[in-house]
């Protein structure tokens, strides 16, 4: 674990290596999973303003689920989540023509209707944010089945964890972060392959 100011990191995070592989995974984590992705407060309060926006990309199942329910809902574990459909699919993913699982907000986000691409937890994923009010601890966890096309592919073209998910680490905490994470990596990576130096 290293830390960049109240932020810290797990060594996995550089050790690690991940490419979504969208051919093999169809999108399944938005499909499975122990909830609805988490969102804040600020999100679920934008989501439920583009509604309207994001209506006709989604099932007749999601649009009946959503306006008798909401636009978000509430988990004991990760408090504000995305409905999901009988526990499976978030409300706001579909099926396209290929079998492949796609975001409406996303589509929305790259149709130019929005400047919301996605929720954070989403876009970060498999880095899972644990926050409180002291730190934030970020984690690297794929999950075993579905992500191990992603290791395999991020594997073979040696793109740790954190250049993978360089856009969305920008998005949330800033272009100087992501600096200091790529200085940090390198120092990382120097002291674990010269220990004696």
């Amino acid at each position: 674990m290293v830390s960049i100011e109240d932020i810290l990191i797990s060594d996995d995070i550089f050790d690690k290596k991940f490419v979504c592989d969208l051919n093999k995974c169809k999108g399944g984590c938005c499909v499975e999973g122990d909830a609805g992705a988490p969102i804040t407060r600020d999100e679920a309060n934008l989501i439920e303003d583009l509604y309207p926006i994001l209506k006709p990309y989604l099932t007749p199942a999601a649009i009946e689920l959503i306006e008798e329910d909401g636009a978000y809902t509430f988990d004991d574990e990760f408090d504000i989540v995305t409905p999901t459909i009988n526990g499976g699919i978030c409300v706001y993913g579909y099926y396209d023509q290929n079998g492949m699982v796609k975001c409406a907000i996303e589509q929305a986000y790259y149709d130019g209707k929005t400047d919301y691409k996605k929720p954070i937890s989403c876009h970060l994923f498999p880095i899972r944010v644990v926050e409180n009010e002291n730190f934030h601890a970020l984690n690297y966890e794929p999950q075993p089945s579905l992500c191990s096309p992603a290791c395999t592919l991020g594997e073979s073209l040696k793109v740790p964890v954190y250049k993978f998910l360089k856009e969305p680490l920008i998005r949330k905490y800033g272009e100087e972060f992501y600096e200091d994470l790529e200085y940090t990596a390198e120092e990382y990576y120097n002291n674990k392959n010269n220990p004696q130096a």
